[in-house]
């Protein structure tokens, strides 16, 4: 299986917080290819598209998965 590039830089993601929490946030890659920053303390996902993060608490909030909250 081939390595999919990352759709952000290292220091982008570095500087990147949560915008509810402030906290960091995880890169993460489904099986599909989409790509997500992840906040495990709260379970917020917030969509990268076309290769921009979209950093709004709404959507954060709307794609929240509990399932993943303290892992």
């Amino acid at each position: 299986m081939a390595e999919t590039a990352q759709p952000i830089s290292q220091e982008l993601l570095e500087i990147l917080v949560d915008p509810g929490d402030k906290g960091p946030l995880e890169l993460v890659t489904e099986a599909e290819g989409k790509f997500w920053l992840v906040n495990r303390r709260n379970g917020n996902r917030y969509p990268i598209e076309d290769g921009i993060p979209v950093m709004l608490l709404e959507e954060g909030e709307k794609w929240r998965d509990t399932s993943i909250i303290g892992k």
